[in-house]
């Protein structure tokens, strides 16, 4: 088992930016590869960013790239993710998974999710 829990969620304003961490425990955290997932309202869960076991790879959904930055440090057991120039469209609760499958964009690829932080974006 692997319990995962998101922090740093909160209102800004467009262009603002916003650092999320995941704190993990449970197995080792560096089996797992990580990724963030977020689910705006009324729309369906979606795929933000991935990372490798190691860190060295990463994958981002189109809509933030260029913006969010995500990583890893697996000696204190945490992801964290770095969204700048936050936009309104970007207002969501975001989730983090852990998964054994390597770096994964499927959310049924992901075995363990936290309970989310709620992310809104201000115009």
């Amino acid at each position: 088992q692997v319990q995962l829990t998101e922090s740093g969620g909160g209102l800004v304003q467009a262009g603002g930016s916003l650092r999320l961490s995941c704190a993990a425990s449970g197995r080792t955290f560096s089996w797992y590869a990580m990724g963030w997932f977020r689910r705006a309202p009324g729309k369906e869960r979606e795929f933000v960013s991935g990372i490798s076991r190691s860190g060295q790879n990463t994958e981002y959904a189109d809509s933030v790239k260029g913006r969010f930055t995500i990583s890893r440090d697996n000696a204190k057991n945490t992801m964290y993710l770095q969204m700048n120039s936050l936009k309104p469209e970007d207002t969501a609760v975001y989730y983090c998974a852990s998964g054994l499958r390597g770096l994964a964009v499927r959310a049924d690829e992901y075995l363990y999710w936290g309970q989310g932080t709620q992310v809104t974006v201000s115009s």
